[in-house]
């Protein structure tokens, strides 16, 4: 009890620590982001074999602990101190030690925005039981958004615990929402999508997203409740068209290659996170 009162007489250095763990939770998230879809292809590819019958080889085990990190080029093994997060980048200068082969810049930038926004929610919320819950809710969304960029997935490993986790959370007199709203939020998120993906399938024939997203959608809601799901459709569906009709014009992206959504309901599931209550004040203060 007396460290949670140092913590509240001293909020810079609370916000310190807390950004200092974000720093090391990204480093453990970019092994998720690589990791994870790796496996699921894996598992597939094995589901696929065993209904056709055919004899599955016993592979080498493959999680998100085991085998050791290494470069995915020339399989060194990476040494504690090439694991420090950001500064071991700096001292390799980017680049393997043994193959000289560039490090995406992914890897810190994951860690150092992981570390900002672990900052931002521990000033946001403040010392509380809120900010512990906020903070698993912000570091799932960083490795979900950056999974779907990658590979335009959003794995059911994390985007249905999410979703059961912020039910639970909101049973709570401390959540972010009471308990109705998060249920009416799960359920409608989930739907509003659902019926989204369905109306174009029917216009066009195409499927213009895929389930993972309306998981995702049904799993903030299940967070922030049902009255913050207009505000992160709005914005996320404005940005994702901007960005799209921009990339096309731009001429970078063909009409007919799909966009990841996941990264703007992310934005938006965080723009509501923290000044959602504010903009909807805001907006029907207009009315």
């Amino acid at each position: 009890m007396s460290f949670i009162f140092i913590l509240q007489d001293t909020p810079s250095f609370f916000i310190c620590l807390i950004t200092f763990v974000g720093l090391m939770i990204g480093s453990f998230l970019n092994v998720v982001i690589y990791r994870l879809p790796e496996m699921m292809k894996r598992s597939w590819l094995q589901q696929c074999a065993e209904l056709r019958g055919e004899t599955v080889e016993q592979q080498p085990t493959f999680n998100l602990i085991t085998p050791r990190s290494a470069c995915i080029h020339c399989d060194h093994q990476i040494t504690i101190l090439e694991n420090i997060p950001i500064l071991s980048y700096l001292a390799l200068r980017g680049r393997c030690s043994q193959c000289d082969t560039p490090i995406s810049l992914r890897y810190p930038a994951v860690e150092v925005i992981t570390a900002c926004m672990s900052g931002f929610v521990a000033w946001h919320f403040g010392v509380s039981l809120i900010t512990i819950a906020a903070l698993i809710f912000v570091w799932a969304l960083i490795a979900l958004a950056v999974i779907d960029l990658n590979t335009q997935l959003l794995p059911d490993d994390i985007t249905l615990p999410l979703l059961w986790v912020g039910l639970l959370i909101n049973m709570s007199s401390h959540g972010f929402t009471d308990s109705h709203s998060a249920i009416i939020g799960a359920a409608a998120g989930y739907l509003f999508l659902w019926l989204v993906y369905w109306g174009f399938k029917l216009i066009t024939g195409k499927e213009g997203m895929g389930y993972g997203d309306f998981k995702l959608l049904s799993a903030i809601g299940a967070w922030l409740g049902w009255n913050m799901l207009p505000l992160i459709i709005l914005f996320s569906s404005l940005v994702g068209a901007g960005v799209g009709i921009g990339l096309i014009i731009a001429a970078k992206l063909k009409k007919n290659i799909p966009i990841s959504f996941g990264p703007y309901l992310v934005g938006g599931a965080l723009i509501a996170l923290f000044w959602g209550e504010k903009l909807n004040h805001a907006y029907f203060g207009l009315f």
